[in-house]
């Protein structure tokens, strides 16, 4: 492959998570990283001296050298960093969740739109082997379960951990049942943030399908695990040990089976997708109105959550 048919991508906000993003550009065959925009002179010199890049002062300036460019800052920045990139231009991966806000998710459409850009928003689990396995075995589900919970970290405290955290889940499970939602309860509790640390959120869909989620960012351990009961079986996978069973009722009996994944790296898969989704000018697999349904339905639980009882 010629240079000049690389993707040239570039990243924005080289921390925790950034810095994954700058890795995998760099090593992926079908793309070049450019560069990076970092506020943090040290971190920006460390990135681009470990990734051969170039540092640019402004999203404008990645935009005018880039094609595709990740946006992985802090959730209340990602509209005003999104827009003038995508005005530029330039398709974007943005970190999940899309933005805080529906009228910001429709900013970010309406200048997608407006230039012709791809957005995808990185629900990474979507990228999960897990999932490529749920897409196939879900036929039918009547009732889930899903439980994500993670020690504390002040990172992502911007937000609650219905956008933090429990957004995955609700991308799985709208991905997999595939009904507009009928009823939401939902409740949490603050405990070392401003915003709810622990949620727990039941959701109906119009199907008769129930969704239970719990998710806390408060734990001793981290947890990621979907339970999926449908007719004649039940699925129990792990989407951290890219693992799992499933029981299915063989004559009067339930007959365990351990599931087949080939374990791979989520970011890995979802990077390498957005860059073969630009050079094909194809849909991405988790595009911004999936992207903005998830959001929805996640602004709905927070909003429930912090109305008075």
């Amino acid at each position: 492959m010629s240079e000049q048919s690389k993707i040239r991508c570039g990243v924005i906000g080289t921390g925790y998570l950034g810095q994954h993003h700058a890795r995998i550009y760099a090593s992926l065959d079908g793309c070049e990283l450019v560069g990076i925009v970092e506020a943090d002179d040290g971190r920006a010199s460390e990135i681009c001296e470990k990734f051969a890049c170039q540092r640019f002062d402004s999203a404008e300036a990645l935009a005018a050298a880039c094609d595709a460019v990740s946006v992985v800052v802090p959730t209340d920045k990602h509209c005003e960093v999104a827009v003038p990139l995508l005005l530029g231009g330039c398709h974007l991966l943005i970190e999940k969740p899309l933005c805080t806000s529906l009228v910001e998710a429709e900013e970010i459409l309406a200048a997608a739109k407006a230039k012709g850009c791809i957005v995808q928003v990185g629900h990474i689990e979507h990228y999960n082997p897990v999932m490529g396995f749920l897409e196939n075995a879900v036929t039918d589900p009547q009732f889930i379960t899903a439980d994500r919970l993670a020690p504390f970290n002040p990172r992502g405290t911007e937000v609650g951990v219905v956008l933090d955290l429990m957004i995955h889940d609700i991308g799985v499970i709208l991905a997999l049942v595939r009904s507009p939602v009928k009823q939401v309860d939902a409740v949490g509790v603050n405990v070392l943030s401003n915003s709810e640390d622990i949620a727990n959120a039941r959701i109906t869909f119009e199907n008769g399908c129930v969704a239970n989620i719990n998710t806390s960012r408060v734990s001793t351990k981290k947890v990621r695990e979907i339970r999926i009961f449908q007719p004649q079986n039940y699925l129990s996978l792990d989407f951290q040990e890219q693992s799992g069973h499933y029981l299915r009722k063989v004559d009067k009996e339930l007959v365990r089976e351990e599931i087949p994944i080939e374990k791979d790296e989520p970011l890995k898969l979802e990077l390498a997708s957005f860059v073969q989704v630009v050079k094909s000018a194809g849909k991405p697999k988790v595009g911004a109105e999936l992207g903005k349904s998830a959001l929805e339905l996640a602004i709905q639980i927070t909003d429930l959550i912090h109305s008075p009882k």
